[in-house]
């Protein structure tokens, strides 16, 4: 599965002596044997490479990974660049045009997000092929919470965006007063409309890191083309 070689290996090397983790390695080893299963293994842990825990400044928590070809890349919403944006995506763009008139961009990797210290993490990090939350049962979650559990212990105004009730469920774990946690309706085509468009979840988290003395996130992903 790759290995991580930066601050969050302090972290999160306690994980890596557990009987879950031992479990969850074999799981995922053999699905990658037997069944075609995304993200590449060399981008399963991708949110942790591009993002080190000294430079997180806000977390998005997904679900599981893209679950269709070409798509899923290790980063919680984004998609390799050339790759159709998909509906979630989509609305989100829809959303931070109208928050902070961001255009609407040609493609959906959200890689540059990532290197300016946006935790993109989804809550499970690996998927089978043409089957959503299919890994849910490996263990997973577990290991995630660990990282969010880390993020909650920095001293450092950090702000979380939870979308839809999976994600918001990891609010509990939320418990340190110099962080900011924003929770709306998840984007997804079934729930946007009832409370994500309208949330204004870009500027929020712009204001807080500027009321912080921090810079603001550069939300605009440029075109490619």
């Amino acid at each position: 599965m790759g290995a991580i070689n930066n601050d969050w290996l302090e972290k999160l090397s306690p994980e890596f002596r557990k009987p879950y983790y031992a479990r969850l390695y074999q799981l995922v080893s053999e699905e990658y044997a037997r069944y075609q299963v995304y993200p590449p293994q060399g981008d399963i842990l991708n949110a942790f490479h591009l993002t080190p825990l000294h430079e997180v400044r806000v977390v998005i928590i997904g679900q599981d990974p893209y679950h269709e070809p070409g798509q899923a890349h290790g980063l919680s919403f984004s998609v390799q660049p050339g790759v159709k944006i998909p509906p979630s995506l989509e609305n989100i763009y829809q959303e931070l045009s109208d928050d902070l008139g961001c255009y609407i961009p040609d493609n959906g990797c959200l890689t540059k997000w990532a290197r300016q210290g946006v935790l993109l993490l989804n809550s499970v990090l690996t998927v089978r092929a043409h089957q959503a939350f299919s890994h849910a049962g490996f263990g997973w979650q577990t290991f995630t919470d660990a990282a969010i559990r880390a993020v909650n212990e920095e001293q450092r105004p950090i702000a979380f965006i939870l979308w839809g009730r999976s994600a918001q469920e990891k609010s509990a774990m939320l418990n340190n007063p110099k962080h900011l946690v924003l929770k709306s309706a998840h984007p997804s085509p079934l729930s946007a409309y009832r409370g994500f468009f309208g949330s204004r979840p870009f500027s929020r988290v712009n204001h807080f890191l500027e009321a912080a003395g921090q810079q603001p996130i550069d939300w605009q992903i440029e075109n490619i083309k």
